[in-house]
């Protein structure tokens, strides 16, 4: 079992950036590949972002990639998504997630949810 805890979430202007946090315990985070998703109101959950187990493959949906980055400190055992330009579609909360089976990659089926930190991107 691992436990998620994200942050970093809130409010920022469009064309602005955020960086994401989600702290993992219980498991070490290398024993997982991990992503983030999205769901906003009234709409389906999304896959935004993925980063493999081994932490060297990474995998974006169309709609971020060039402004979103994925990536792991694994001494801090921490998973972030850093957001650059984000625009008012990126409004959502946000969820980290992380799935032990490796080779579902590049697909994302994750075991294990953290609650969620909403953005806001708004002037």
């Amino acid at each position: 079992q691992v436990q998620l805890v994200e942050s970093g979430g809130g409010l920022v202007r469009p064309g602005g950036s955020l960086r994401l946090s989600c702290a993992a315990s219980g498991r070490p985070l290398s024993a997982f590949s991990m992503g983030w998703f999205r769901q906003a109101p009234g709409k389906e959950r999304e896959f935004v972002a993925g980063i493999r187990r081994s932490g060297f493959v990474t995998n974006y949906s169309g709609s971020v990639k060039d402004r979103f980055t994925i990536s792991r400190d694994y001494a801090k055992n921490t998973m972030y998504l850093q957001m650059n330009n984000v625009n008012p579609e990126d409004t959502a909360v946000y969820l980290c997630a992380a799935d032990p089976i490796d080779n579902h990659w590049p697909r994302l089926m994750p075991d294990y949810w953290g609650q969620g930190t909403q953005v806001t991107v708004s002037s």
